[in-house]
């Protein structure tokens, strides 16, 4: 898989004749609406037709299958389908390995040069013992480069039919998935969530759902609700008591706590609390998380984060979420949703306090749409990467690039005269993202949200990193 950036003259036949791949599979790939329409400065995603099938309608596994040559449980086994009846249209499906001829004068090393993979995983793949004994016309398999392997969690605010649909499609590339949400109330008691659809989904796809609880009401977060709950161990008792019954009548495996705009008094309750969960959750065998603000040092100010304690939380509880988005805020500025400088502040400080084993980085699947000159009281409109993509190409507008947020954005005049600047996510933001994810060597990475099309991440994360699968 390679990244391309179109420029004027560019069109999707000849970028798919400059890599050598199928101007279909790019397009399904990419979710291009128009073929013909490309913008300029907009990222594709280009799949190698050696090591990268995109699921084209009216496929099945098994012709896919006998396309490569290769058994269907091969390819199922690798890309993780636990149904091989589960396939969907713009699916990247990796293949196992590709053949190449040995040459005259080839070496099992300079294949492995050419191929981007080692002489190990040569020799392991092809049950070579002795490297030097090639010979030219044997035929060799190629396997795919090894990666990471990395925790992959998503928030879904979908949890109905269309949310299932989404975990049916892209759960053999999440660890976790975390339904939002089940709130707290001020009785110890938690509200309804309509989450079977999605729960089921995830046992089809093996993705371990974690319950998230919290503070947020009627479109806000209560700071009174959390004082209720944080100041009252009678009350703790009770909701942790119906969190272990509503995790085990619904399956469950485990809890995410994402209470936000916590007093700065509630600090020290905040961390008993998750000291109460643990004690009774864990020897149940349920897996304790909390969502955390993104903070640059421990005493910073303000709501949002003083009674946030990395250090204590990240010696308390499984692994944490770092909600490292929304810089872009819809009430603020126009800026990058997750400016990647501002992201590595965050890891730097946090990378101190909290094991690298415990951190999950946020990334947001979203962008926005401001309109300008900003004035103080105007919203942002939320927009997903192909919708911004689809107001370039309306507008006539150029996609442009940050490198320091290392994100895309652009502007255009709008038919009423007014002008608008839009900040997205694009592949190369994304592979930036990526990239620090294997910089800093975390545990993972959390994307808020699902439900807001955003095709190219999934390709891009296949590219980067296996994804842990099962109990973990």
């Amino acid at each position: 898989m390679q990244i391309h950036v179109i420029k004027r003259n560019d069109t999707l036949w000849n970028i798919a004749e400059r890599y050598g791949s199928d101007y279909r599979q790019i397009a399904v790939l990419n979710q291009l609406n128009n073929p013909n329409i490309l913008v300029i400065g907009q990222a594709l995603v280009i799949p190698d037709p050696r090591r990268e099938y995109v699921v084209q309608s009216g496929d099945t596994l098994w012709m896919i299958a006998q396309r490569y040559q290769i058994p269907v449980q091969e390819i199922a086994a690798v890309n993780q389908i636990t149904d091989p009846n589960l396939l969907f249209v713009g699916q990247m499906l990796e293949i196992p390995y590709y053949p190449y001829i040995v040459q005259l004068g080839d070496s099992l090393w300079e294949i492995a040069q050419q191929t981007g993979v080692t002489v190990n995983e040569l020799m392991r793949m092809n049950a070579i013992t002795n490297p030097s004994l090639i010979y030219p016309g044997q035929v060799l398999k190629i396997p795919q480069p090894s990666r990471p392997v990395k925790e992959i969690n998503a928030y879904a605010t979908k949890t109905g039919a269309q949310g299932a649909q989404e975990i049916l499609a892209y759960g053999r590339l999440l660890t976790y998935v975390t339904p939002f949400t089940y709130s707290i109330r001020s009785d110890g008691t938690i509200t309804e969530l309509n989450d079977l659809p999605i729960l089921e989904a995830a046992e089809a796809t093996n993705v371990l759902p974690l319950l998230v609880l919290t503070n947020f009401v009627e479109g806000d977060f209560d700071s009174d609700l959390a004082a209720t709950l944080l100041r009252s161990p009678e009350l703790q008792e009770k909701l942790i008591t119906i969190l272990l019954e509503e995790m085990q009548e619904k399956g469950y495996q485990g809890v995410n706590f994402d209470f936000e705009y916590v007093y700065p008094e509630d600090r020290e309750n905040y961390n008993n609390f998750l000291r109460r969960v643990v004690a009774r959750l864990h020897p149940n065998g349920y897996l304790v998380t909390t969502a955390l603000a993104p903070k640059i040092r421990s005493d910073q100010e303000g709501l949002l984060y003083e009674a946030h304690d990395y250090k204590t939380q990240g010696e308390i509880v499984d692994f944490i979420v770092l909600m490292t988005y929304e810089w872009g805020w819809a009430g603020g500025r126009p800026l990058a949703i997750a400016p990647i400088n501002e992201v590595r502040k965050v890891l730097d400080y946090a990378i101190t306090v909290i094991p690298r084993d415990k951190i999950m980085m946020g990334i947001p699947l979203y962008g926005r749409d401001w309109r300008i000159p900003w004035q103080e009281g105007t919203v942002a409109r939320t927009v997903s990467s192909q919708e911004a993509i689809q107001l370039a190409a309306t507008y006539g507008a150029e996609i442009q690039y940050n490198d320091t947020y290392q994100s895309p954005y652009f502007r255009y005049t709008a038919g009423d005269g007014q002008q608008h600047e839009v900040w997205f996510e694009d592949a190369r933001s994304i592979q930036a993202k990526y990239d620090t994810l294997r910089d800093y060597d975390i545990r993972g990475a959390s994307y808020w949200v699902l439900g807001i099309p955003f095709p190219q991440n999934w390709p891009v994360l296949q590219n980067n990193f296996i994804v842990k699968k099962g109990d973990v």
